[in-house]
């Protein structure tokens, strides 16, 4: 049962580092015992060089590994309320380090934790050939002792919408618009004011979701005991399945939102769950998906007898440490001493100059010999060539590698301490100084190998600026327990 349009792909991405919910009720237990009742499982908990952009790199990478190599992507959206920037174009960053053509459609869209939805639904509709990939992710920062500091989660999630062998394919869509404000967060601050839960659950949820899912499932001619897998987020305990009850779903219909080992993912929650499905999901189920957040969105979709490629995320590191996280969430300020005081101004020319180097980890190589070096020179460094011929240019982001030498320094001024780094050696050929991330102090070893990801590499806090770039991290061969 292939189709020919429909959902090519998913993904999702959770940091590594999981943060111990019991670790946060023991710092605000004195203030807030009532947080008792969620402080139960762990909450994704992104390190201090991840953010909105660098996770949706992540997942978009995994997306596109799951899809033919040649396979052009026309269009990139990315959905997310925590953007770090507000006057540059955030998906262009992402677009960048991914390799999408410089003639793809790009946009940022934000404002809902249903717009990653929203996106989904609207590229299904459109029945475009071209492959449109559809990005959400989020790091949002909760106000210290708030239910969501518990709830919620960092993570990103994809979707690949276009033609070939799809995974599953659209039946019926419905959206409903409604300026019912359950929660919200103004511009330039941390953390969501809440309404009271009640309200929020028989106004919002069991009316305004329950219609737009009753719609949708009107539009298809199906009923509600036909849908094998029910995705919807909710932080509020138990909506989804008084949701299922009252639309007469199977108990068993309920997908996980994985709360006891990631929490609400915010704007990627919807396409994580639809995720989740599609793995779980046998050819011809009928799988519901729906999103709530100032209106509703409801997909209906089925499943195809295509396998679902890619992997689930592995489990995560616990952690422990909460003013560890109130760190890399900059809402406590420490001492570093004076090796952290200096500006990291960025000269905009020369990044625009280096570009192709910091997105795509671009190298060279040499056309006569075939050595790889970064960065890419007018002479070959290959002592047996030392041609001047022009190179070709070549990504090593991708680029399979080991730990050649490492360095763990704790003098430098880093916002994890040791600050670790040391030459890299590429399958390719190439040899690089590089920072290690997520690598635990005492882990590396010559010779482990390891995988490239995309992180912010400073901060220039005084004009709001970021500057990204490609760091090492270990291939851990174990399975790290939750």
């Amino acid at each position: 049962m292939n189709t020919t349009h429909g959902l090519l792909a998913t993904a999702r991405y959770v940091p590594r580092l999981r943060l111990e919910r019991s670790a946060i009720l023991a710092q605000h237990q004195w203030m807030a015992p009532g947080l008792r009742g969620l402080a139960k499982g762990q909450r994704a908990m992104a390190s201090w060089d991840e953010d909105a952009v660098t996770m949706a790199v992540e997942v978009a990478r995994r997306a596109r590994q799951a899809l033919p190599a040649d396979l052009p992507i026309a269009e990139l959206t990315l959905a997310s309320t925590t953007l770090p920037f507000a006057d540059r174009l955030n998906a262009g960053i992402v677009a960048s380090a991914v390799g999408v053509d410089e003639g793809a459609r790009l946009r940022d869209v934000a404002s809902s934790a249903r717009s990653g939805l929203t996106e989904l639904a609207a590229a299904l509709a459109t029945g475009r050939d071209e492959a449109s990939l559809l990005i959400a992710s989020e790091r949002r920062v909760a106000r210290p002792a708030s239910a969501q500091e518990m709830i919620q989660g960092d993570g990103s999630a994809a979707a690949v919408v276009g033609a070939g062998r799809c995974i599953a394919e659209l039946v019926a869509h419905r959206s409903v618009n409604a300026d019912l404000v359950d929660h919200f967060r103004e511009t330039g601050r941390s953390g969501d004011y809440g309404w009271e839960e009640r309200w929020v659950r028989d106004e919002g949820y069991m009316k305004i979701a329950l219609g737009a899912i009753r719609q949708c499932l009107a539009a298809a001619g199906v009923s509600a005991a036909d849908v094998s897998h029910f995705a919807m987020p909710a932080s509020l305990p138990k909506v989804n399945d008084a949701l299922a009850k009252k639309l007469g779903l199977a108990p068993t219909a309920v997908v996980s939102a994985e709360h006891e080992a990631v929490g609400d993912r915010g704007t990627a929650q919807p396409l994580a769950m639809l995720d989740i499905a599609l793995r779980a999901a046998q050819p011809g189920a009928l799988i519901l998906v729906a999103a709530f957040g100032s209106g509703c969105d409801a997909l209906l979709l089925r499943r195809t007898d295509a396998p679902c490629p890619g992997d689930a995320p592995a489990p995560g590191k616990s952690e422990t440490s909460y003013l560890k996280y109130l760190s890399f969430t900059n809402q406590i300020e420490l001492e570093w001493g004076m090796r952290a005081e200096m500006d990291n101004k960025t000269a905009l020319t020369a990044a625009w100059r280096d570009h192709e180097r910091a997105a795509r980890f671009e190298g060279g190589r040499c056309p006569r010999c075939g050595t790889v070096q970064f960065p890419r020179t007018g002479v070959c460094v290959n002592p047996e060539c030392r041609t001047q011929d022009p190179q070709q240019p070549v990504s090593l982001a991708e680029a399979r590698a080991k730990v050649l030498s490492h360095t763990s320094d704790f003098l430098a001024y880093t916002p994890h301490p040791p600050f670790q780094f040391g030459h890299v050696d590429f399958d390719e050929g190439a040899r690089v100084l590089m920072e290690f991330a997520d690598a635990d102090a005492g882990e590396l070893a010559v010779g482990m190998p390891l995988a490239m990801v995309y992180r912010i590499k400073d901060f220039d806090r005084l004009r709001g600026f970021r500057r990204y770039f490609w760091k090492a991290t270990p291939v851990r061969q174990h399975q790290e327990g939750h």
